[in-house]
C-alpha cells in the first residue's frame, strides 16, 4: 500500500487516506452566507475520495471577511447555509468535512480577484482593524485593536466554532497564515504593538494561542483542532522559521492535533527564494522534525508519486491540494491508478472510473 492511501487518526476522526483538499477561497457569499455554489464547490471535490475536504476560510464576523463575497458564521443564517454544505459531503461521499475559521484583519474589505486587486473602496468597503495602525502596503491604515476589540473576537471566535459543531463539522483548521488577523500578531512587521501582545516573541505569540484555547476549549474533545501558519514572511526581519518552530511547540503543548505548513502572505514586499514542485514542503519537514506535530504540506504538489514519496520520507503526514484539484477534482482518482491505491467511488459514477468497456 502507498504510504499515500494509508489510514491516519486524529483524535477520534479516521482518515482513510493522507489526501486533503485545500482551503480556497471562492468569494462567492451573499451577506456571508453559503449557497448552491458552495454545496457544488466542494460536493464534487469530495466525489472522488480525499480523506477530507475543507471549506474557504469563514470569517468570524462581517468586518473580518477579505471581501464581501466571503464567508461568515456569525449568525443562524450563516449556520443554515453551511449545514447544506456539510450534509451533502456526509449524505452522498465518505470524505470528511472542515472548516478554516478565520480573520482577515488589515488584508480585509479587498476587491473580490476577478474584478481587480487591492482595496474595495467606495459603497460595501468597511473599517480594518489590526494590531497595530501599520497598513498593508499602500491600503488605507487599519485601526489598532483596543481591549474590546480582542473581546469582542475572541467571543466571535468561540460563537463561529460553537456554530460549526452544531453543524456537525469533522474538524476545524485557525486560519493564522497568509498575512490575516492571526499572523499579523505574530509578525514584528505588522505587530507594532508595546502592550503584552507586543514586542518579544512571547507576547507576539500570546493572542493566536488564546484564541487557540479558547477553539480547543468550545470543540469538542473528540475532534481533532489544527491551525494554518506560514513558517516564513519571505522577508528580512520577519516572522520566520525558528519562530514558527516555536510556535508549533506552543500549539502542541495546548492540544492542537496538525498543522497545516504555507508560507508568505504578510507583506508586498516577500521575496519567495525557492520556487518549483513542492517548494513549501521543507518548512513542514523542519517543523514535524522538530516538534513532532502532525503536519499538512501545500504548495505545488501536483504529482501523486512527489506526494506518495514525501509522505513516505517523513517530511509531512498529509498532502493538501489546491490548484491540482481544480484542474483535476477527480485526482484522488488519478493517485489511485499511479499508486495502486483504493479510493472512494459514488455508484453513480462506476462507469467513469470502470476501466472495462462498454
Amino acid at each position: 500500500m502507498s504510504a499515500l492511501f494509508s489510514p491516519l487518526m486524529l483524535r477520534d476522526l479516521e482518515l482513510e487516506n493522507r489526501i486533503v483538499v485545500s482551503p480556497m477561497c471562492q468569494y462567492s457569499a451573499v451577506d456571508g452566507t453559503a449557497n448552491d455554489w458552495h454545496v457544488v464547490n466542494l460536493g464534487h471535490f469530495a466525489l472522488s475520495g480525499p480523506s477530507i475536504v475543507f471549506t474557504e476560510v469563514v470569517h468570524v464576523n462581517l468586518e473580518g471577511r477579505i471581501t464581501a463575497g466571503c464567508l461568515t458564521l456569525h449568525n443562524d443564517e450563516n449556520e443554515a447555509g453551511l449545514a447544506r454544505v456539510v450534509d451533502f459531503v456526509h449524505t452522498w461521499t465518505r470524505s470528511k468535512v472542515g472548516i478554516q475559521i478565520g480573520h482577515a484583519g488589515r488584508k480585509g474589505s479587498t476587491k473580490k480577484p476577478w474584478e481587480g486587486e487591492g482595496f474595495a473602496y467606495g459603497p460595501g468597503s468597511w473599517q480594518t482593524v489590526a494590531p497595530s495602525a501599520v497598513p498593508y502596503g499602500e491600503w488605507p491604515a487599519p485601526v489598532a485593536l483596543d481591549d474590546a476589540g480582542l473581546q469582542k473576537i475572541r467571543e466571535d471566535f468561540v460563537d463561529s466554532v460553537n456554530r460549526a459543531n452544531r453543524i456537525g463539522f469533522d474538524a476545524v483548521e485557525l486560519h493564522f497564515a497568509h498575512g490575516y488577523l492571526g499572523h499579523q500578531f505574530l509578525s514584528p512587521l505588522s505587530n507594532q504593538r508595546t502592550d503584552q501582545y507586543g514586542g518579544s516573541l512571547e507576547n507576539r505569540m500570546r493572542f493566536p494561542l488564546e484564541l487557540f484555547d479558547l477553539a480547543r476549549t468550545a470543540w469538542p474533545a473528540n475532534k481533532p483542532l489544527g491551525a494554518r501558519i506560514s513558517a516564513t514572511d519571505w522577508v528580512e526581519g520577519g516572522w520566520n522559521l525558528e519562530g514558527s518552530i516555536a510556535f508549533a511547540r506552543e500549539l502542541k503543548a495546548r492540544g492542537c492535533d496538525f498543522l497545516d505548513v504555507s508560507t508568505g502572505g504578510l507583506s508586498p514586499l516577500q521575496k519567495i527564494r525557492a520556487h518549483g514542485e513542492g517548494y513549501q514542503v521543507p518548512f513542514a519537514a523542519a517543523i514535524r522534525k522538530q516538534t513532532g506535530i502532525t503536519t499538512m504540506s501545500v504548495g505545488l504538489i501536483t504529482d501523486p508519486e512527489y506526494a506518495d514519496q514525501i509522505v513516505q520520507a517523513g517530511d509531512t503526514d498529509l498532502i493538501a491540494l489546491a490548484r491540482g484539484v481544480l484542474r483535476d477534482p477527480r485526482w484522488t482518482w488519478t493517485a489511485a491508478d499511479v499508486l495502486g491505491g483504493e479510493s472512494f467511488v459514488p455508484n453513480q459514477y462506476l462507469r467513469g472510473r470502470s476501466t472495462a468497456r462498454p
